[in-house]
C-alpha cells in the first residue's frame, strides 16, 4: 500500500525541510490539501528539495479556477519536478461554490467530467504544439497562441484524480480518472459497497483498467506511541467527523451505519453556528467508523484490517516527535499490505 503524508501549507519556509524528512523516512506522496492555504505553491516549494516523492494536492476545488489557469499551474510544478505532479480535483458542494466562490452551480459529475477533458486538451496542445479546440457543454477552447503556450515537457500527462463520495461522482471518477480521492467521511463498507462498484462501472465504459486506477482513502488513521496519543488523535478525527456529518451531502455515508439521526443534529447545529459543540454529539463507535485506530505496534494491522483489498492508498500524518527511524519502520510496514495499483498510464 502506497503512503501519503501532509506537507505544511502556513509557512512556506516549514515545507522544504519536511518535504527532505518525509521522502527520506520513505513516503510515497507529500500531500497538500485545500482549506485556509493555497494547495499548490507549497508543491512547488517541496518540488525543489525532493527527487523521488510523488506531490499531489488532494484535493483542489475545481470549479471556481478556470481550467486553463490550473492547467498552467500543474503544468509548471510538473514540469519542475520531473513529472512527479498527480493533480487531485474536487467538486466541493453547492453552498460553497455559491456562497463562498460566487460562482453559478450546475450538476457537478457532468462538469467534472467536462473539466477533466478540458484539462487535456489544454495539456496536449502544449505538449504536441497542436490545435486547442475543446468543445464541451460546460467549456469551449479553442485559442491557444505560440506567446501563451509553455514549452514541451518529454514527461508523461498529468494524472488527474477526482474526489468523489455520490455515486454519479464516482462513476466519472472511473470512467475519466487516473485515480479517486475518497472522502475522510467514509466506511470501509461504503468504500466496497457503494464506491469499487460505481467506479468499476466508469472504468468499464471508458475501458480503463483498474491497475491503472488509484483509490486513495478514505477515512482517517489515529496513532501514536500510547493509547493516550492514540485517544487524543481520535479527538482531532472526532471533531472533523463532526464537521464532515453536518453536510447533507455525506448523510448517505451516515445512513448506512444508523447514524441518520446524527447526521441531522449536526445539520442543525451548524445551521445555528454551534461548531464547537459539534464533536460532542460523536460518540467513540461512530470514530472508530471512520478511522483506522491503534498504537504504532498495531498500525499495520489496523489499516489493513480497514483498508486492506479495497484502497492502494492512505495518507497518514505522525504524532510530532516521533524518531525518523521510527516514521520510515512504520512506513515499510504499511506499504507492505498488498493493493491492485500498478502505476498510472498517462501516456499522450
Amino acid at each position: 500500500m502506497r503512503v501519503f503524508t501532509a506537507m505544511p501549507q502556513r509557512h512556506w519556509h516549514e515545507v522544504a525541510p519536511a518535504a527532505v524528512a518525509a521522502e527520506a523516512a520513505g513516503f510515497d506522496a507529500l500531500m497538500t490539501v485545500e482549506l485556509g492555504h493555497d494547495p499548490l505553491a507549497p508543491l512547488a516549494v517541496a518540488a525543489l528539495a525532493t527527487r523521488r516523492a510523488e506531490l499531489t494536492p488532494s484535493v483542489v476545488v475545481a470549479f471556481p479556477r478556470s481550467p486553463t489557469v490550473l492547467a498552467q499551474q500543474a503544468w509548471d510544478i510538473h514540469a519542475n519536478s520531473g513529472g512527479r505532479l498527480v493533480l487531485g480535483l474536487g467538486s466541493q458542494v453547492k453552498g460553497h461554490n455559491e456562497r463562498r466562490f460566487g460562482i453559478g452551480w450546475t450538476a457537478p459529475a457532468p462538469r467534472m467530467r467536462d473539466y477533466v477533458g478540458a484539462l487535456r486538451a489544454v495539456w496536449r496542445a502544449w505538449e504536441t504544439r497542436g490545435r486547442l479546440d475543446f468543445d464541451s457543454p460546460h467549456y469551449r477552447l479553442s485559442l491557444m497562441t505560440p506567446d501563451f503556450s509553455p514549452e514541451p515537457t518529454g514527461l508523461a500527462m498529468v494524472p488527474v484524480t477526482v474526489a468523489a463520495v455520490g455515486e454519479a461522482m464516482l462513476r466519472v471518477a472511473g470512467q475519466v480518472g487516473d485515480g479517486v480521492r475518497l472522502h475522510p467521511l467514509c466506511s470501509r463498507a461504503y468504500l466496497e459497497q457503494v464506491c469499487l462498484p460505481q467506479m468499476v462501472e466508469g472504468m468499464r465504459r471508458s475501458g480503463r483498467s483498474r491497475l491503472n486506477f488509484d483509490v486513495h482513502g478514505g477515512g482517517f488513521v489515529c496513532t501514536g506511541p500510547d493509547q493516550a496519543t492514540v485517544a487524543a488523535e481520535m479527538e482531532k478525527a472526532r471533531r472533523r467527523i463532526g464537521f464532515y456529518g453536518s453536510t447533507r451531502t455525506y448523510l448517505p455515508i451516515l445512513a448506512m451505519h444508523g447514524l441518520e439521526e446524527l447526521g441531522a443534529r449536526l445539520h442543525r447545529m451548524s445551521v445555528a453556528g454551534q461548531w464547537d459543540r459539534m464533536a460532542a454529539e460523536v460518540p467513540d463507535d461512530a470514530v472508530r467508523i471512520f478511522a483506522a485506530c491503534g498504537t504504532y505496534d498495531e498500525l499495520a494491522a489496523v489499516i489493513e484490517r480497514r483498508f486492506g483489498g479495497v484502497a492502494d492508498s492512505i495518507d497518514i500524518r505522525f504524532p510530532a516527535g516521533i524518531a525518523p527511524g521510527l516514521a520510515a519502520e512504520l512506513v515499510r510496514d504499511i506499504q507492505r499490505i498488498p493493493h491492485t495499483f500498478a502505476g498510472f498510464n498517462t501516456d499522450w
